[in-house]
């Protein structure tokens, strides 16, 4: 039931990401959207652990801040794999990024 509700969370964030953001887009339609959830819980599962283990210190001295960072870069990875993601600029990546960490972390307490 976890894993239904983290990929709920991935397309919900990034349809509200693709409402709110000017720059960044999702193309089509909701097999795009499932297919790019699926990319970004894959990412989670299996490139996050490991970019958050090479960048402890930097998680550390940041007081956590840097975890912005690796969901960004996970994000624009998303993007890349998929190409159902169009990101113009940072600005866009990174208000995304905050749209999607706050959605997820609403989504937690039902999981």
């Amino acid at each position: 039931m976890g894993i239904i509700i983290g990929l709920a969370s991935n397309i919900l964030a990034l349809y509200l990401a693709n409402l709110w953001v000017p720059g960044f887009t999702v193309t089509g339609g909701w097999k795009e959207y499932l297919i790019a959830g699926l990319a970004l819980g894959l990412l989670n599962l299996i490139v996050r652990p490991i970019l958050k283990i090479v960048t402890l210190p930097l998680i550390w001295l940041s007081l956590g801040l840097f975890l912005i960072v690796i969901n960004a870069i996970i994000l624009w990875l998303a993007a890349q794999f998929t190409g159902y993601i169009v990101i113009d600029s940072y600005v866009a990546l990174l208000w995304a990024t905050l749209i999607m960490a706050v959605v997820n972390f609403i989504t937690r307490w039902f999981k």
